[in-house]
């Protein structure tokens, strides 16, 4: 087990996540959660910077009822870009950022995932079931692969 303490982000992490540019609409995003079963999406410009998070709940929040909405016109709020619910401040974490301390992070924050950003640019995402993954590899003496 304690070959977990030279696990880094890198070992785990699914590169090549699947994004969102800010201009796609609420029913695209709907539409990637429901077949790949996300709760969050990166939101990336097409230079590669990430610029912010979509998840389940953005979503949600999308349908407010408000004394002018009470009941919010559906088409109308999925045809929203994006850019309109995401959140831009986002907790990320680096590739070469110790999985401790991402485990740490996860309970602390009681998030899912978090985006894996590298001098700007996403370059992968971790979730629950990486840093689980990571844990199992370590125990069966499986040593950390990535640059340490």
């Amino acid at each position: 087990m304690y070959e977990f303490l030279d696990y880094r982000v890198c070992d785990v992490m699914q590169v090549d996540p699947v994004t969102v540019g800010p201009d796609a609409s609420l029913a695209d995003v709907e539409a990637i959660f429901a077949e790949r079963d996300f709760n969050a999406l990166p939101v990336v410009e097409r230079s590669g910077e990430m610029v912010g998070l979509v998840t389940k709940l953005d979503v949600l929040k999308a349908f407010r009822f408000t004394e002018e909405h009470m009941f919010p016109p559906y088409a109308d709020i999925m045809a929203q870009p994006v850019s309109r619910v995401m959140a831009r401040d986002v907790a990320t974490v680096t590739p070469r950022e110790p999985l401790t301390r991402v485990l740490q992070k996860m309970l602390d924050t009681r998030n899912k995932s978090f985006p894996v950003v590298d001098d700007g640019a996403l370059v992968g995402v971790v979730a629950r079931e990486d840093v689980l993954a990571g844990l199992r590899r370590a125990a069966s003496g499986e040593k950390a692969t990535g640059p340490i």
